[in-house]
Order: structure tokens, then sequence, then C-alpha cells
């Protein structure tokens, strides 16, 4: 494998940026055609989430996601990477801590995998630790993950490893102990989330150490993070992942207007330090996917 390329993912919406923010993909098509752009600067890997198409905000509908995957199989051959991390969301109710606040999405596990398993991506995120997230909770109970783990193994797709603190990673080396998930595994190291691991130089090393051998990793900084840990993660090793889930701006006080823009920036980081981005062929081979 070649150890001079990087792969580099683009999160082209999210599920948690302001629907109003300009440029900001909401339906299928801008979601499809925005992943399709970022491909033709760099990218080799698309992180899907979807929206409602009338509200903009956070959907977990199966027939939004059958088309934005179809548009792209289409028109590319990019590496699609659906999320599971609907359906996590807790929020309580405010005179009753035990209930649920109308923006609570929590369900069972194969809820939150069942576009997986009817799409079948190569990849998909999975979310292995629970943790406040901004102002809601994050819950992903080991015992659930256990079963998105190997409900995603039996479909032959490569769970992509999000951890956002160090004891999500061990939480994900359990996953592999127990044979839930297979070698090598792939992580994402997510920094910068309130209230997960702060983004410095120092973290991104204690976390890319205390990974399992011959883990493939990539790395991420949200906001003004965003860059700057693009160019740790290639001067350590690792991958890369920029779009407009993570980072809205381009610079200081200057709105991307695309993810294309977003990739391009972070293509000329990876050449400055002498690498160059993956096509999808071969993010195929560094990632062992067919």
């Amino acid at each position: 494998m070649n150890s001079d390329k990087v792969i580099v993912t683009v999160p082209v919406t999210g599920s948690a940026g302001d629907c109003s923010t300009p440029k900001l993909p909401i339906t299928p098509k801008e979601i499809a055609d925005s992943a399709v752009d970022a491909q033709k600067a760099g990218a080799s890997v698309a992180h899907i989430h979807v929206r409602d198409v009338k509200t903009g905000t956070p959907s977990m509908e199966f027939e939004l996601y059958r088309e934005v995957v179809d548009r792209i199989r289409d028109r590319s051959d990019m590496i699609i990477n659906l999320s599971t991390g609907a359906g996590a969301r807790f929020v309580p109710d405010d005179k009753d801590p035990m209930g649920f606040g109308p923006e609570s999405t929590l369900c069972v596990p194969q809820k939150r995998v069942e576009h997986v398993l009817r799409l079948k991506p190569e990849l998909c995120s999975l979310d292995v630790g629970s943790m406040n997230f901004g102002a809601r909770v994050f819950v992903n109970i080991v015992s659930h993950v256990e079963t998105m783990a190997e409900l995603i193994l039996d479909a032959g797709i490569k769970p992509e490893l999000e951890v956002f603190d160090m004891g999500h990673i061990e939480i994900a080396k359990h996953l592999l102990k127990t044979g839930k998930v297979h070698h090598p595994s792939l992580f994402q190291l997510c920094m910068a989330i309130p209230w997960g691991i702060p983004a410095t130089t120092k973290n991104m090393i204690m976390m890319k150490e205390a990974l399992p051998p011959g883990a493939i990793w990539a790395a991420f900084g949200i906001s003004a993070d965003c860059f700057p840990m693009a160019a740790q993660s290639v001067l350590l090793g690792g991958h890369v992942r920029v779009g407009m889930e993570d980072n809205l701006y381009l610079a200081r006080s200057r709105r991307a207007s695309s993810n294309r823009e977003l990739v391009e920036k972070a293509v000329k980081i990876i050449r400055a330090l002498d690498k160059e981005p993956a096509s999808p062929e071969e993010a195929r081979e560094l990632l062992q996917i067919s």
C-alpha cells in the first residue's frame, strides 16, 4: 500500500449544523451533487447524513438515504460511508428527567442500522461511546453498540469506529477482541466536539498511540480546528476528513461556498506535505475493502 496517499473523506451535511446556513446541502440531490463535486477536488469517501427536505432538520428516513446513495452511485465511484449516529440523541423532558424531550431520537440498534443493511455501502460509521454532545447526550450503550457491530459485520460492511475520547478507544478494542469487528480496524478520531477530547497535537498523538496494532485511522477537528488537525493527521500518518458537517469556514470570517472548496484547501495542505489525495480505487486498497 502507498503510504504517500491520503484518503480524504467529505462529511457532506451532518446532523447538527444550522439548516439555514447558506450553501449547506439539504435535499438528496444537493447532498449527492455536493459529494460528487467534492470528489473532483480529491475526496474519495462521502460520509452521508440526510435531512428533512422541508425543514432541513436531521432525518432517519430510509427513502432519503436511498435517493442519495442511488444518485452518487449513478455518477461516481466514490466510497459511500453512511452514518449510524442518528437514533442516539437523548434530550430529557425539562419537567421529567426520566422522560424524553421532543428532540430525542433514541431508538433500538436495529433501527439505527436499517438503512445500512438495506443499501449495503462499503463503509458505515459506528459510534462506540456515550458522551455529553453539546446540549444533548449522545447515547451508545455498549450492548447496543455490540448488536450494531454484529449486524454490520454480518452484512459484510466495514465499520468506521468513531471515537470522541480515550475511553471510546477501549470500547472499540473490546469489539475487536470479541470478534464483533475484524482487523484491520478503521478509526476516526473526532476532536474538538463539545464535550469530547480537545483538538491538540498532544491529544492526537495520545489517541493514535492507544489504537490497536495495524489500525487504519483518520482524524478531524471541527470549526477553527479543522485544517490544523487535517495537517496534524497527515504528519502523523493518518487520513483526513473535511466538510460542511464539521466546519463552515474556509478561513477566519470567510464562509466556504461548498464542500468542494473545503476539500480543495485540504488537498493543498496534503500536497504541501509531499503527499497526494487517494483516488477511490487507491482508497479501497488502503482500507482493504473490495
